[in-house]
């Protein structure tokens, strides 16, 4: 509130403030009239006594009250605190009126909280009865009441006319409105019927005025300045043109209508909200549409008429098309009247929109929003023309009629409910009520059913290669023989076997949904099956009768055909393959192919049928011939690379080896062979074969990143990207900044201008930018805004600050004023060149200006001499003196006779003199007038004496004047006073200089330009300044649309999802340290410079200065604004509006003036029109889903939210409120959607549009902007994450980046703008720094290669631009599905593709982007990825597209989304295989046999295969597009050293662990679902993790692989050393030991502290208690071993029959070693018998009967007979021991033997722990269950064990500690912070 009192006019603050001045000082002083003063409580909660009445004034919380009371009496409690002070009886009555609310909404108190209430306002009402009534100024409460509510009247009718002109008044004026409302419903109550308030709907309609989102359509707001726009106005009369409606009569309206969206309410009932909410909505979208169309001026129709026609082709294409496709007739009847037309489409518009805003979550569904609105708008045609019923022979009207609430509770309802039915819930099966195309079945199976046609191509070329090089084809020409030919065309049978399988899958996974299916995609898939049944029998049959009988006809004499022959084979081939002939002709023509799949010609959906099921979505995806092209070349290179490798390093070298195995028969094997019959040594060709064919459908990914990074580099090098990447490039090109940001973002004056952009953009890059434009005023005024914005962000220096600011003052004409920055020692260089300078005059000139920056430095240093000279001195001597010297400067530097009118040795002295001139000036203190005098004397003397030549002239002219002072009566002066001293009447100097703004900027800038040294070359310091800088000035070089007018530009919203993330970092928060270091501690070190700058801006030294003066709020923002919190994002998005406005302001016409303008802005009219203007092109939306549940709760985030909107008025935050209603007695939860915003200091509701049922029912996020979405406004929509942030100069970029939706981007226009990111977070640790380059080469490299030109870019996230119209008609931003739709942003990119939308993305403009900074959560963050990835496998979106794109399209789909998952799982699977067929040959003894029989040498293929497969495994394949993206944007060598870098720091090892991290996740989510939101915690400090969370998170994802694959690799080491050497054996698996060592430990290594003795020992202890802690209902898993055991299984019980089957058999494998390892222990005897197998059973059955019997023995003895439990167990181990004993000396049992005894019986206890699990339902309530967690605890603790031995010994040593520390922290050791410090978690306030 306003501090001014007003003691009539302004009632909200009568006399308050007075006495609150006068409380400071005394507490019992009085007012002057006598009467006893109600002083207001400095805190919250305090209160004081007046001193006569005793009231007590303290506030009543009317904030935190309970969810079903707070929306019906929290207006009258704010009203009672306001008036508590100033008028306490109104405050008493105020609360008693919301006490008897509260009591007849519940007065049973049944609700939450409403007891508790009650108590506590019923105790103050008490309190405050008697206290209360001596304040009363008036003899009853009626009068009283009646008192102050004309108070606030009269202050209404008073300002309420003049609120937006003056906006002194607004605040007083929203307070007195808020009152009076309120006030008038107490009356109400109090008084039977007041005849003074008959002016009830002018109050309601006032107090109304400010509950309006950005338009006040209500009563009064016709005065705002957005309301006076003509467009707006236009939009409104359009709106309210109700002529020629169905009369009120028939509808619950008293009245006529006040516009067409009233009619609609009434006509449908729908909820008033909901109709507010979309009339604004409508209204901005005519006014924004009618500005563009009314500059077209187009002469054949109204603006108003085009923008309508514009919106409805926009809003009803999906309907039309939604029609057409089902062949129906569409129900938009328009009338023939022109007039009455447009009123039907506003209707049909405004149909759509309140439907639309109004269906929750059916908003996901387009088409089911297409079948209400087909229904819908039958009846209001109906309404609308009179129509009749055939049926019922009455007049049509709507089915549910125009009741309150009808709409929602009749028809959105009912859909929600069948919807909440069937959505899955925890240990809830939902409800099947039957899909009729698709059914999501959980198997890999699913990645051939989508992707069948390139899995038939790999499989085909693999066999065909296999063929050729069994022939030996050594060139193409070859295979036209036809012998080759003949064997080569067999593929097609292996074709028409896999086309079976594919009709056969087909029916497998749509027979859930047999019931339910269309009959004729029924008749289809059986058609299918028969064909590929009878093709499969056809082919092989024709081929084995008619191979090697062809006909041969000799070719033309000198063909390269040579002999041509056919067969009856070849002729069937010819006759299969004529529909595959159909498709390669449509591919090549797609605009046919795309005409086929969306007409509804017979013909047409008869062929679209046959290759697809007819579905709406899917269809006409195909892009240009062009495009086509384009990914059509990009494919050829990449497959034909891969297929000439795979056939000559991979293939052809193993056909000569597995000849030779084949020829060896092996007879003696050193196992019970199971299959002896078995010819060819299939086994072992097996195992050489299998790791081939894995490589071989995995290398496609290497070499898709090759092309990749290639194509990429080119793309970014053509397009202008990294051109300033470095402060020296930017100082070099910095004199075309100007011209490039005029044509960038500057409005060009003519569409003649605007039309040819690119070609003077083109035309700028090459030719001479004329100086005399370069400084444009508009771009000063810019650049100057983005420093200070640099400054206020604390990213640099008041002194940089003063170094990168462009004067705005035009004090030296045609003198270019640059940054000083960019003159840094130019100056000082200029003056050592003059100097030293030997020769003539213009031979120094014409050095001195071929440095364009140092000339105009020495230009603006001599001129700015003159200017301050001017000022400074002003007797007539000394002026005529420096005039004279002035002016022979200038006439030597005329004749050429500089050098020899001037000694140039004395100018370093001039220099010094003139700084010290100008530091004087500077201070500007009094006392140092004589100093100054002094100084000029010193310079005058310098000047004649020592540097002219002909100095004498000014000497006899300073003594002719004193000749002439004797004769002159106008001038005289004493000659004693010397020259620039005061005389007794008169000054010669002006000093101190008045306080003049452009004296004193242009005195500073003078000195920093003498004075400025080498180290300003370095300006700006901060890294991230540098960087912005540096990527704004490179991207006013990129292709972009030009800039539009604001008035013009697409009008845009942004929303920003948010759960319970951080908003603001408390005090507490930053100060607590919870055993670590404190946040703000961390921040302080990590950033120095901006700490430094944040207590140079406060004027402060040190933090606790800070803290002492109250400085809390501003480092909670300093804080925050540095972490990953929600309001470093409002920030950022806040900065489109700021740059709008000013942008706004530079294209204002009316000021001749604009830098005067800018700099005072404290015109309200202007200000007012700035908003106005902003608020009509921009909205920013921030969901936050638990705003309403913070509040009720006191949750402080809510406070920290009201803060944001306080803090931005034109935020608005969207929330979900659950609000409990009595019905009958009984409690019944109610959702709503609601708007609020900040008036005042409090929040105000704007909308409140009830729900059908709580409408988080899917993954959370997406129904959080689901809800939102309907209050955002405009034709584009940004996606901002809550861990994002955006800059002002990027925002500046904005109006171009919305012209990319104008513009056609191949077939169409966008629909997503995709956008680069920053990676903010990479700048401390190390795996930070990894993640921020790995996620900057995707959004960079990655991204461009995907929209241009494999077009299959898709939308990844936040932020994305959508084209809003498009998508809230095509089922929104996102999809929602539980589980399914994990990532739900990729959804939205799959979605606008199915629907024929385009997806581009831009470079020119960026946004900041958080990471996750530690290895904890970054393996959260890419198992959350993973497992999305995997329910996109099994998605309808990925089977559509895999489906629909033509071959190469969607070869670039699989590569690009879950094909690089499942590259990376089969690279894993491959290691599998490799090891276990190696294990195979060694243990059966057929490797010995053949290497021994054929003396063969190490398969070079195998080894090729194993290399190229390292390149994933060593994240090499993640390091090629990131070594081009930084090589591009900051130079090859530093590309080069970054990598070499990075490997030294262990990048590598971080790669092959995150590999294992993709491939765990997302195999385990394939075969057993479970996946699920991982929350990462985003967590600013990076911390050291316990070992036994790293336990928990690591044990099944990489612990227990890694220790199968060194068991693998030490069994294999073992048993092969007799006949292989060991370098085969370290070129074969030294990458496999490179993988294992990085899954076993890279936990530990990249574990801040982790080699800590202190840590370690904290580690063991905590690792100890947790395996043995009890588990069971309510222990987490992280306090106890059990509750984690049962977690990690919590997949399998999920699991059907099919997925428990699979995983029993992929543990077998676990019994290979046993079964190997006993025939090779010498107690076997060289035995092959079986029985040595069984026999190693009953050793296992022995040993699990001990440790059960050891358990049983602790349960039943350890309590009562201790004694007797011990006896058993040394009895137990005795026996044992004695057996062992006995066998070593009867059957030779050796120490080799029980080594290879573990080692073959551990795997098959822990096969036997997998088995158990699958197998837990059946076993669950029996003894071996218990069995089963006793072994796998003990697996467990034993492994975490070996895990936790070589760590605990490698903490002995403490260089170990600091290298790991070294390489931790090598970029913040780089930039000398202090990192020690913080791992030690030592405080140290500075």
């Amino acid at each position: 509130m306003s501090s001014e009192i007003v003691p009539v006019d302004d009632p909200i603050v009568e006399d308050e403030p007075r006495r609150d001045k006068q409380r400071v000082v005394s507490h019992g002083d009085h007012d002057g009239e006598g009467n006893t003063g109600v002083p207001r409580s400095l805190t919250y909660g305090e209160s004081s006594s007046s001193g006569s009445g005793g009231y007590v004034s303290e506030v009543f919380n009317s904030e935190r009250l309970p969810p079903t009371l707070a929306s019906e009496i929290q207006r009258f409690l704010r009203v009672a605190n306001m008036l508590e002070w100033r008028a306490p009886r109104v405050a008493y009555l105020c609360r008693f009126h919301a006490f008897e609310i509260a009591h007849n909404l519940d007065h049973n108190s049944t609700g939450r909280g409403v007891r508790q209430f009650k108590t506590s306002l019923l105790e103050r009402l008490e309190r405050d009865e008697e206290t209360s009534k001596v304040t009363r100024k008036e003899l009853s409460d009626v009068r009283e009441l009646k008192r102050v509510y004309d108070e606030n009247r009269r202050y209404i009718d008073q300002h309420a006319g003049v609120f937006d002109l003056e906006n002194s008044h607004g605040e007083k004026l929203i307070d007195a409105c808020r009152i009076a409302s309120v006030l008038y419903e107490v009356l109400k109550t109090v008084t039977a019927g007041p005849q003074a308030l008959a002016d009830r709907e002018s109050i309601q309609a006032k107090s109304e005025l400010f509950a309006y989102n950005i338009l006040p359509l209500d009563h009064g707001g016709i005065q705002q300045a957005i309301m006076k726009f003509p467009e707006i106005k236009a939009a409104i009369a359009v709106v309210r043109n109700v002529r020629g409606l169905p009369s009120a009569e028939n509808f619950p309206k008293r009245g006529t209508f006040l516009d067409l969206f009233e009619f609609l309410q009434y006509s449908f009932g729908f909820q008033k909200e909901n109709v507010s909410n979309q009339r604004e909505h409508l209204v901005l979208l005519i006014a924004n549409v009618l500005i563009r169309q009314s500059q077209k001026r187009s002469a054949s129709s109204k603006p108003v008429d085009a923008a309508i026609d514009e919106l409805m082709r926009k809003f009803f294409k999906n309907y039309t098309n939604w029609c057409k496709f089902l062949g129906r007739k569409s129900n938009i009847r328009l009338p023939c009247v022109k007039q009455d037309a447009q009123q039907h489409k506003i209707l049909y518009i405004g149909l759509y929109l309140l439907i639309w805003g109004e269906a929750a979550n059916l908003r996901f569904m387009a088409e089911c929003l297409c079948y209400i609105f087909h229904h819908m708008a039958y009846e209001l045609h109906g309404m609308l023309t009179g129509a009749v019923s055939m049926t019922t022979g009455d007049t049509v009207m709507p089915a549910y009629g125009g009741s309150h609430e009808s709409f929602l509770s009749n028809v959105v309802t009912p859909i929600y409910k069948v919807i909440y039915e069937v959505t899955p819930e925890e240990n809830h099966e939902p409800k099947w009520l039957g899909k009729t195309n698709f059914v999501e079945i959980r198997s890999f199976w699913q990645i051939f059913r989508s992707f069948d046609r390139m899995w038939s191509f790999f499989i085909l070329s693999l066999q065909a290669m296999i063929i050729m090089a069994c022939h030996d084809v050594g060139s193409p020409l070859e295979v036209f023989d036809a012998v080759i030919l003949e064997d080569t065309m067999s593929i097609f049978i292996t074709s028409a076997f896999l086309k079976l399988i594919q009709a056969i899958l087909d029916i497998i996974f749509t027979w859930k949904a047999r019931t339910t299916m269309d009959l004729s995609q029924k008749r289809r898939q059986l058609l299918r099956l028969a064909f590929a049944v009878i093709w499969t029998i056809v082919l092989p049959v024709v081929y084995a009768h008619t191979r090697r009988k062809y006909t041969c006809y000799s070719a033309e004499y000198g063909s390269w055909l040579g002999q041509w022959c056919y067969s009856s084979y070849m002729v069937a081939v010819a006759i299969y393959l004529m529909t595959n002939a159909i498709d390669l002709v449509l591919f090549f023509v797609p605009a046919v192919s795309k005409y086929i799949e969306t007409s509804n010609w017979r013909m047409c959906t008869t062929i679209s049928r046959w290759t697809q099921p007819r579905l709406y979505v899917g269809r006409g995806m195909q892009e240009t011939q062009i495009s086509l092209f384009k990914y059509t070349f990009f494919w050829i290179l990449v497959l034909s690379t891969k297929l000439v490798f795979s056939y000559c390093f991979e293939i052809k070298p193993l056909i000569a080896p597995t000849r030779v195995i084949m020829k060896i028969g092996v007879q003696i094997y050193d196992w019970h062979e199971l299959f002896p019959k078995v010819r060819s040594n299939a086994g072992a060709i097996v195992a050489v074969w299998a790791p081939i064919i894995v490589v071989y459908f995995m290398d496609t990914q290497i070499w898709y990143s090759v092309y990749c990074t290639v194509c990429g580099g080119l793309y970014g090098i053509l397009h202008h990207l990294g051109e300033i990447r470095t402060l020296g490039m930017l100082r070099s090109r910095f004199h075309s900044l100007p011209s490039a940001f005029n044509l960038c973002l500057i409005p060009p004056l003519s569409k003649k201008g605007q039309k040819s952009r690119t070609k003077s953009f083109l035309k700028n890059l090459f030719c001479k930018v004329s100086k005399s434009e370069v400084l444009d005023q508009k771009f000063v005024l810019v650049w100057n805004q983005i420093i200070s914005t640099f400054r206020s962000e604390d990213l640099i220096s008041n002194r940089e600050m003063d170094l990168m600011t462009i004067p705005t003052s035009g004090l030296f004409p045609g003198i270019i004023r640059w940054p000083i920055f960019l003159l840094a020692n130019k100056f000082s260089t200029a003056l050592s060149i003059a100097r030293d300078f030997v020769g003539k005059d213009v031979k120094l000139f014409k050095k001195i200006r071929k440095d364009e920056y140092m000339y105009f430095s020495l230009m603006e240093c001599y001129e700015s001499v003159k200017y301050i000279l001017e000022i400074l001195i002003v007797g007539d001597l000394e002026k005529r003196v420096v005039s004279s010297i002035m002016n022979e400067i200038e006439r030597s530097i005329t004749e050429s006779s500089f050098l020899q009118d001037f000694k140039m040795s004395e100018l370093p002295a001039l220099q010094a003199k003139f700084v010290e001139l100008l530091e004087l000036l500077v201070e500007g203190n009094e006392n140092q007038y004589r100093k100054v005098v002094e100084v000029l004397q010193d310079i005058f003397e310098l000047v004649t004496n020592d540097m002219m030549a002909n100095g004498d002239r000014i000497l006899d002219l300073i003594e002719c004047s004193e000749e002439n002072a004797h004769d002159s009566t106008f001038f005289s002066r004493s000659i004693e006073p010397q020259l620039f001293e005061s005389a007794a009447s008169k000054t010669s100097i002006y000093f101190p200089l008045p306080d003049d703004g452009p004296l004193n900027e242009q005195i500073k800038r003078l000195h920093l330009l003498l004075t400025v040294k080498d180290k300003a070359m370095d300006i700006p310091a901060n890294l991230e300044a540098r960087r912005r800088i540096s990527f704004f000035a490179t991207s006013l070089f990129m292709d972009m649309p030009s800039a539009p007018e604001v008035r013009s530009m697409l009008s845009f919203s942004v929303i920003t999802p948010h759960y319970i993330e951080d908003i603001n970092f408390s005090m507490k928060e930053l100060q607590s340290s919870k055993g670590l270091v404190s946040i703000i501690f961390y921040m302080q070190k990590i950033f120095p410079d901006e700490w430094k700058n944040f207590l140079e801006r406060m004027g402060y030294q040190n933090l606790n200065e800070l803290i002492d003066d109250g400085k809390e709020e501003e480092i909670r923002n300093w804080a925050s604004f540095r972490g990953q919190t929600l309001s470093r994002t409002v920030r950022g998005i806040m900065y489109y509006r700021e740059a709008l406005k000013l942008q706004a302001l530079l294209e204002n016409n009316e000021n001749k003036d604009i830098l005067e303008d800018a700099i005072e802005r404290n015109n309200p009219k202007l200000s007012a029109e700035l908003d106005a203007l902003t608020d009509m092109k921009f909205t920013y939306v921030v969901s936050c889903q638990m705003f309403g549940s913070q509040k009720s709760s006191g949750d402080p985030r809510a406070e920290d939210i009201k803060d944001l909107m306080r803090r931005y008025p034109a935020l608005r935050v969207a929330y979900i409120e659950e609000k409990e209603e009595i019905v009958g007695d009984k409690l019944q939860k109610v959702y709503s959607s609601v708007l609020a915003k900040a008036v005042g200091n409090f929040d105000q509701v704007i909308y409140r549009i009830k729900l059908p049922g709580p409408p988080i029912i899917g993954e959370g996020k997406p129904e959080n902007q689901n809800h939102a979405i309907i209050f955002t406004r405009g034709e584009a929509l940004q996606t901002i994450d809550m861990n994002q942030d955006n800059y002002l100069e990027e925002a500046l970029k904005v109006r171009n980046l919305l012209q990319e939706f104008l513009q056609t981007h191949g077939r169409r226009p966008p629909t997503i703008l995709g956008l680069r990111e920053h990676i903010f977070t990479g700048s401390v640790s190390s795996l930070a720094w990894f993640m921020s380059y790995q996620e900057t080469s995707f959004v960079t490299i990655g991204q461009r290669l995907l929209a241009n030109p494999l077009r299959v870019r898709f939308h990844y996230g936040h932020p994305d631009i959508f084209d809003r119209v498009f998508h809230i008609t095509r089922g929104g931003i996102s999809k929602a599905s539980k589980t399914i739709n994990l990532s739900e942003d990729v959804f939205a990119g799959f979605n606008s593709t199915l629907r024929r939308g385009c997806i581009t993305y831009h470079e020119y403009l960026q946004v900041g982007k958080g990471r996750d900074v530690g290895l904890n959560q970054i393996s959260k963050f890419e198992a959350k990825v993973a497992n999305g990835n995997s329910e996109q496998t099994l998605s309808r979106d990925i089977h559509r597209l895999g489906r629909g794109f033509d071959f190469f399209r969607m070869l670039s789909c699989y590569f690009t989304t879950i094909g690089f998952y499942f590259s990376s799982l089969i690279s894993v699977f491959g290691i599998y295989v490799f090891l276990y067929g190696q294990l195979y040959l060694v243990l059966s003894g057929l490797q010995k046999a053949l290497l021994l029989e054929a003396r063969m040498q190490n398969i070079e293929s195998l080894e090729t295969a194993l290399a190229s497969q390292s390149f994933i495994q060593l994240g090499l394949l993640t390091g090629l597009p990131m070594v081009m993206e930084i090589g591009l944007e900051k130079g090859f060598l530093t590309a080069l050293k970054d990598f070499v870098l990075m490997q030294l720091q262990l990048a590598s090892v971080f790669f092959t662990f995150s590999l294992g991290t993709k491939t765990h996740y997302y195999g385990r989510t394939i075969m057993y679902g479970g996946a699920k939101y991982i929350p990462t915690g985003r967590k600013v400090v990076v911390f050291h993790a316990s070992f036994t969370e790293n336990y928990r998170l690591y044990s099944r994802s990489h612990f227990v692989k890694g220790f199968e694959l060194m068991l693998l690799l030490v069994v294999y080491d073992l048993f092969r050393r007799s006949y292989q050497s060991n370098m085969a054996y370290v070129l074969i698996t030294y990458s496999v030991w490179f993988m294992t060592i990085t899954w076993l430990f890279a936990p530990f290594l990249f574990n801040p502290s982790g080699f800590s003795w202190d840590k370690i020992v904290d580690d063991w202890k905590g690792w100890n208690k947790w395996i043995k802690e009890q588990g069971g209902i309510g222990i987490q898993q992280d306090k106890s071993w059990h509750s984690w055991w049962n977690d990690e299984q919590a997949h399998l019980r999920r699991s059907g029959y099919g997925a428990r089957l699979l995983e029993i058999l992929l543990s077998i494998r676990f019994f290979l070693y046993q079964y190997g390892l006993v025939y090779h222990l010498d107690i076997s005897q060289q035995s092959k018998n079986f029985l040595v197998y069984v026999l190693s059973w009953v050793v296992i059955l022995a040993v699990f009967l001990i440790v059960k019997a050891v358990n049983i023995g602790r349960q039943l003895f350890s309590a009562k007979f201790h004694l007797m439990f011990r006896l058993f167990k040394a009895f137990l181990f005795l026996s044992v021991f004695a057996i062992v004993i006995t066998l070593s000396v009867i059957c030779e049992l050796s120490l080799k033997d029980v080594i290879v005894c573990c080692l073959a019986f551990m795997p098959t206890g822990w096969g036997l722990i997998l088995v158990a699990q699958a197998l837990r339902p059946i076993i669950e309530n029996t003894g071996f269950w218990q069995l089963t967690e006793v072994l796998a605890q003990a697996y467990d603790y034993g492994m975490g064990c070996v895990l936790f031995a070589p760590v605990a010994i490698l903490a002995w040593l403490p260089i170990i500690s600091a290298f790991q520390t070294r390489f931790l922290f090598n970029q913040a050791f780089n930039r000398h912070l202090q990192i020690q410090p913080i791992l030690a978690g030592k405080k140290k306030q500075t």
